[in-house]
């Protein structure tokens, strides 16, 4: 099975070293690594060379984007840089975060879990964050969720999606988006990645607004939107994260990101996991 990686990098040069290592390091190597060096001012293009000139499978491109933090766009923008750099001769594609350390066998267990089953669009094990001298699970979504850090796609799902949206709220498209094709998401509990750099809190005044508003371009609907701020809120115990929250939604008057169709069917699909999780 043939696996391309795609790394979005912006200012990584204190974890960039560590990530390449564990791929590089892999029971199965990727095939194709792209880099992508966002508009940083530090190392990390040097490093990116230093790889480069290496690994033969190891690849730089650079982006020139604007230096304001942009949640969801700017990143997709990037891994679409690296990703127009690559030929369509892949099975799984990945995009990884430049701040992970994987487990050695990560990308062989990915492969395995796409071979052994047809219906698998999306894959991805979890993040783990060190505190006090052990690392633990970063819980901030659900066990049945991949987080953003960290996604691999078979290439038929990616298509049937219509690749990635460049938007807030990408990562969770990109699983109703699968869902609605047909396609099953896999977490995997056993694969432990390192996250050295703990979810940001850069933009944390906007976050809340930015959520409401990525709730409504996924047309959610308000109650939906209410409960999901409510669980955001509770998990960063944030009143006033679930005010703006609810302030980005009333707001929010931007072009949907998914079809009337496809909302239809991601409320129902919420309203189901709901359900389930409450009985």
């Amino acid at each position: 099975m043939k696996i391309y990686v795609v790394i979005p990098a912006h200012n990584e040069e204190a974890f960039l070293r560590k990530t390449l290592d564990s791929l590089i390091n892999q029971t199965l190597r990727p095939s194709r690594i792209v880099v992508v060096n966002d508009n940083s001012s530090d190392g990390t293009q040097e490093i990116i060379n230093t790889y480069s000139a290496r690994y033969s499978f190891i690849e730089g491109v650079t982006l020139v984007s604007s230096e304001a933090h942009a949640p969801g766009s700017k990143v997709i923008n990037a891994f679409y840089k690296g990703y127009e750099k690559l030929d369509t001769d892949f099975d799984v594609i990945c995009k990884f975060d430049a701040d992970l350390i994987f487990p050695s066998n990560y990308l062989e267990t990915i492969a395995n879990v796409f071979k052994n089953s047809e219906n698998v669009g999306l894959a991805g094990g979890f993040c783990y964050i060190e505190k006090n001298g052990t690392w633990e699970l970063e819980d901030l979504t659900g066990k049945d969720h991949i987080r953003g850090a960290l996604k691999s796609y078979r290439k038929e799902c990616l298509r049937d999606i219509k690749g990635l949206r460049k938007a807030m709220g990408w990562d969770t498209i990109d699983e109703l988006l699968a869902q609605y094709h047909g396609w099953e998401l896999k977490t995997l509990q056993s694969l432990k990645v390192k996250h050295l750099k703990p979810t940001a809190t850069a933009y944390a005044k906007r976050s809340g607004y930015m959520q409401g508003a990525a709730f409504k371009r996924m047309r959610y609907g308000f109650l939906l939107t209410l409960i999901a701020a409510l669980k955001l809120a509770w998990k960063k115990k944030s009143l006033s994260y679930f005010l703006t929250c609810l302030k980005g939604f009333i707001s929010e008057k931007n072009s949907y990101l998914v079809s009337s169709a496809e909302g239809k069917f991601i409320r129902k699909l919420r309203w189901r996991n709901i359900r389930r999780k409450l009985l």
